[in-house]
């Protein structure tokens, strides 16, 4: 097997090929990283028998651990979308923050909507929203869409169950229950820097709303509204749960500090991802416009359909991660770059790397996850927190930074009226400070964390 510089050599050739793969021949993420997989096992030496062993345990394991958490996580997202919970929400943050505040309103709707469902998709639900706000408050159209775009990429990088976290905790062994806690802890002054970058950058450039449809026009759309417990239910009960079982796991069984014994396994129970999700998906049934066979049926079976390529992909990227994780790679970068604490930074820098060229924060995620999961040691990061941390700084590289090769930036410009040059000023500025200001954040609590710990 071939190690030291020439393995580097063939990581970086590999990172190459996907990059090559994606953006340029626009093959599929899944096919992409499973042909990183093989062919990076089979050239660094590894008996082909193994390498295909790897790639089927790797593939499997990711989705034994997180398969159920998408998967419900998608049933939710759609159930809130058509059922028009989402307009529920925003109009619940409205009413609580009002009108003089509609930017944080718009980013605090968007971080909330995107938890269960992608910001590309969340956005397009929105959106109407978006300009009915901005005719009503007198702003510029492009200040509450950066602010409602801003809102949703900072949960859609950091808060499970949305795949791109939830796949790097399942590849990286973090804990879903703490990455949606400090996931949510980031997440919270993030959303509040897109809101105030929204009105005081992206309101330099007017952009008239003309709404095509007003508030009334929106709620008509979706007939009968549920009430707003039933809108947030299927959200906040999930995250409740998680943070229970969390809670209970903590510090240890034994100790007189903490729940034991038979009420700390049934909130162990109840507080596992899988477990809370799927009490999250059946509880979002009671907000259907009418609880029918066909609309269910249907329904649920939309996000299940949804889910399948995000299932491919975490899949794909838990097998590359596998065969990454049998080479030599920990000696050689421990060797190398031991002492000079740069885990969560270069986390950051290879994700928002690969975010650049590649366009797709998900594939960014799942891609630097493999390449980081074998050198956690390596890097100071192998302690639960440590783990916690490094899904963090994958995520605040992977919004770093949004354009042209970007799908969700094009939806932006879009759906906003917005000139390709202003959408470059407004929001691929925007994800640069996001980025920035997140793994900054990121590094201050880890150092908290380590103090207190």
């Amino acid at each position: 097997m071939i190690d030291g510089y020439a393995l580097v050599i063939l990581l970086a050739a590999a990172v190459g090929f996907i990059i090559f793969a994606t953006a340029k021949v626009n093959l599929h993420a899944f096919l992409t990283l499973l042909l990183a997989a093989y062919g990076t096992g089979v050239l660094a030496g590894i008996d082909p028998q193994e390498v295909a062993t790897l790639v089927t345990d790797g593939f499997g394991g990711v989705l034994g651990y997180i398969g159920i958490v998408i998967l419900a996580g998608t049933i939710i997202g759609v159930v809130l979308e058509r059922s028009g919970a989402a307009i529920v929400i925003a109009e619940s943050i409205l009413d609580l923050i009002g009108e003089k505040h509609t930017p944080e309103v718009m980013a605090i709707t968007g971080s909330l909507v995107s938890i269960p469902v992608f910001c590309d998709s969340g956005y397009i639900i929105l959106s109407g929203l978006s300009r009915s706000l901005a005719e009503r408050s007198n702003r510029s159209l492009a200040t509450l869409s950066v602010a409602l775009a801003g809102g949703l990429y900072v949960t859609h990088v950091f808060v499970p169950p949305t795949p791109g976290p939830i796949a790097a905790a399942g590849i990286l062994g973090a804990d879903v229950g703490l990455v949606m806690l400090a996931g949510i802890v980031v997440s919270v002054p993030v959303t509040l820097v897109a809101a105030k970058w929204a009105s005081y950058v992206a309101s330099r450039f007017h952009i008239d709303p003309e709404p095509e449809v007003t508030m009334s026009d929106i709620k008509a759309e979706y007939g009968r509204l549920p009430s707003r417990g039933q809108a947030f239910a299927p959200l906040l009960v999930p995250i409740i749960l998680i943070s229970l079982g969390s809670i209970a796991a903590y510090p240890s069984a034994d100790d007189p500090a903490f729940v034991a014994g038979t009420l700390q396994s049934w909130l162990l129970f109840i507080g596992d991802p899988a477990v809370a999700l799927l009490f999250g998906a059946f509880l979002s049934f009671t907000i259907v416009p009418s609880f029918s066979d066909d609309i269910i049926d249907e329904w649920v079976s939309d996000g299940l359909t949804n889910a399948a390529v995000i299932l491919a992909v975490t899949g794909a990227g838990g097998a590359f991660g596998s065969v990454l994780g049998a080479l030599p790679l920990e000696d050689f970068i421990g060797n190398t770059f031991s002492g000079l604490g740069i885990g969560l930074l270069a986390a950051f820098i290879i994700a928002a790397a690969l975010k650049t060229a590649l366009g797709s924060s998900t594939v960014a995620i799942l891609t630097t996850s493999s390449l980081i999961a074998p050198l956690l040691g390596s890097l100071g990061l192998a302690s639960q927190w440590g783990a916690v941390f490094a899904v963090l700084a994958i995520g605040a590289g992977s919004m770093t930074v949004s354009h042209a090769n970007d799908s969700y930036f094009w939806i932006i410009t879009e759906f906003s009226d917005m000139e390709t040059a202003t959408a470059y000023q407004a929001w691929t500025l925007a994800t640069l400070a996001l980025g920035i200001v997140s793994i900054v954040w990121i590094v201050i609590l880890r150092n908290i964390v380590q103090m207190v710990a």
